[in-house]
């Protein structure tokens, strides 16, 4: 697509050469955006975003979030934050710092440049939740002082320092609640269950099961998930959110087990392990306020994305 001066923009994506941040690049320099990607590989490849290297308008630079980061942009779309069990515990406190101080940095960017900035919050907010499904207004039921906490308390305070940014700097915030999220570039030792069952399953080694496999997820495909981040920066100034973002078509472990091995042909048996401490039973958007106002809803189903991600898999193993 040709760079078109008048729409363009320029826009810097933290966390840009991870799962989610990288298909984001993608979509703004398919819009003919100028797009800096900051990432600092503690989870983000640059696999992910090798072939947009020699793009014109893509620039790649190694920055930790953590520090400020003095640029001229005119948008933020803020993903940097290990986001799944394995990574985000393995160094709790640095990822408490990259949600807070993170936030911080570049929340006091965008108001030096005076720029839109997006907050990708999490699921995770609402933490083991007692409302089923979960809306924007339910507050949470939250362990402070778990394993998840790093993260389930950092994404809290980020969205917090958002809201009070917004309301004492009169920034414009857009913050979305992102549900489980799986496709292509996902970290195949990511410890999530979508990678964790394609991994084992292509490997023909047992599918590991916790507990008896009846918790629920709810699972979207991550082109839909940035078809929803995209619209949400583009709402108008009095649309701040929180708006959750996943596909409301609950599943339990077992269903997404059988698809998995039905998609890779796999004769991998189940294995079944004793539930992780904190582990959600349950979790899935009440998404009501994403069609009405956004007009979003995903369309990709889910044996068609576990298709294309076990696709990539093959190639990435």
């Amino acid at each position: 697509m040709t760079n078109n001066t008048k729409t363009s923009k320029r826009i810097l994506v933290t966390g840009g050469a991870g799962f989610l941040g990288s298909h984001l690049c993608d979509r703004l320099i398919d819009q003919g955006h100028d797009v800096l990607c900051v990432d600092n590989f503690f989870t983000g490849i640059k696999r992910n975003v090798a072939h947009l290297l020699d793009h014109p308008r893509f620039e790649l630079m190694r920055h930790d979030v953590t520090f400020p980061l003095y640029v001229e942009v005119d948008e933020i779309y803020n993903l940097a934050c290990p986001a799944s069990p394995v990574h985000y515990q393995h160094d709790p406190v640095q990822t408490t710092k990259t949600s807070v101080h993170g936030a911080i940095n570049m929340l006091g960017l965008a108001k030096r440049v005076r720029a839109k900035i997006l907050q990708a919050s999490t699921s995770e907010v609402y933490g083991d939740p007692e409302v089923h499904p979960q809306p924007e207004s339910y507050w949470g039921k939250v362990n402070p002082i778990g394993i998840r906490s790093c993260y389930d308390e950092g994404k809290r305070c980020a969205e917090t320092l958002f809201f009070d940014y917004w309301r004492q700097h009169q920034l414009r915030i857009k913050v979305v609640r992102i549900f489980n999220t799986y496709g292509p570039r996902m970290h195949p030792n990511d410890g999530r269950v979508v990678s964790n069952f394609i991994v084992q399953a292509l490997k023909g080694e047992p599918i590991t099961i916790y507990g008896d496999g009846q918790q629920t997820r709810s699972f979207c495909f991550a082109d839909d998930l940035i078809e929803a981040m995209m619209r949400t920066m583009n709402t108008g100034d009095d649309f701040t959110g929180p708006v959750n973002i996943g596909n409301p078509g609950e599943f339990t472990m077992l269903e997404l087990a059988k698809v998995i091995l039905e998609v890779t042909g796999s004769k991998s048996e189940l294995k079944f392990l004793p539930l992780p401490s904190d582990d959600p039973k349950q979790r899935q958007p009440d998404i009501s306020l994403a069609k009405s106002a956004l007009g979003w809803e995903p369309k990709v189903r889910l044996r068609e994305g576990i298709e294309k991600t076990v696709d990539y898999f093959r190639e990435a193993i």
